[in-house]
């Protein structure tokens, strides 16, 4: 098992992704990002507490290594996630912010992305894709529930402000439509919430990866206003009232998921 890995089993066919919640910074990687990048401030900050203990029999995937280091999250190609839009890469330049993560000269080369690839991104997605095929092969089907958050208000992103659940299916092509259906309404019900379906978020690139719906593997991605449960700026507090109110909808979402079988 690789160290930066944290995998936990269970025998229900919900898994949960967890590609962003780490906030290490291997240190060749931190030698060369400048003080900006060392902040990490683009962290999903405390979403695997979040969820912790919200249901039983899930398994979690996550990677404790900063996507400033690799965005697990991202085509392996380099591809935009969204041509045409602001956006960070494989191995992130900017912040979410348009800032600079480097300084002049220490940014990677194709020969450093490539090792980061093969060292961080490739096993992560093997421990994922495993879990995946265990899952289906006991229950004929697998269902991968990405978990994501972010600041609420990012010019260099998005316009205005990001409601408090966003949920990507890719445009509807990455799960049964019953599953994009019931996590909707889910979220459309929850009092004091606001939502969105396939907005500025449709799912990165393990949502897409993995929604093949035709091959018995569902993925529906949750990226979470971090307004919802935490502070606003550093030290990115965890705010255990804001979090109280917002995790029993989330819980539902999960059990509801737990429950979801095919027609």
């Amino acid at each position: 098992m690789t160290d930066f890995l944290e995998i936990t089993r269970g025998d229900s066919p919900l898994i949960l992704g967890l590609p962003h919640t780490g906030t290490t910074l291997p240190p060749d990687v931190a030698a060369r990002l400048n003080a900006t990048g060392r902040a990490i401030a683009d962290t999903d900050w405390h979403i695997h507490d979040l969820y912790a203990g919200l249901a039983e029999g899930i398994t979690t995937v996550r990677t404790t290594i900063h996507r400033y280091a690799i965005d697990v999250n991202r085509d392996p190609t380099g591809a935009s996630l969204y041509p045409g839009q602001n956006t960070t890469g494989l191995c992130p330049l900017t912040d979410f912010d348009g800032r600079p993560l480097y300084d002049e000269g220490d940014a990677p080369d194709a020969d450093e992305i490539e090792r980061r690839r093969l060292a961080y991104h490739i096993p992560y997605h093997t421990a994922l894709e495993a879990e995946l095929t265990r899952i289906r092969a006991v229950h004929g089907f697998a269902l991968l529930y990405d978990c994501h958050s972010i600041r609420s208000v990012i010019p260099f992103l998005f316009d205005g402000t990001l409601p408090d659940f966003n949920i990507g299916t890719s445009k509807g092509t990455t799960c049964a439509p019953s599953i994009e259906q019931t996590v909707t309404a889910i979220c459309a019900g929850a009092a004091g919430y606001s939502m969105v379906l396939n907005g500025r978020f449709t799912g990165g690139w393990t949502t897409r990866h993995y929604g093949r719906p035709a091959d018995g593997w569902h993925a529906i991605q949750m990226e979470l206003s971090q307004d919802a449960y935490m502070t606003k700026s550093p030290p990115w507090n965890y705010d255990t009232e804001k979090a109280d109110r917002l995790r029993p909808h989330l819980k539902t979402i999960l059990d509801t998921l737990t429950r979801w079988r095919p027609a």
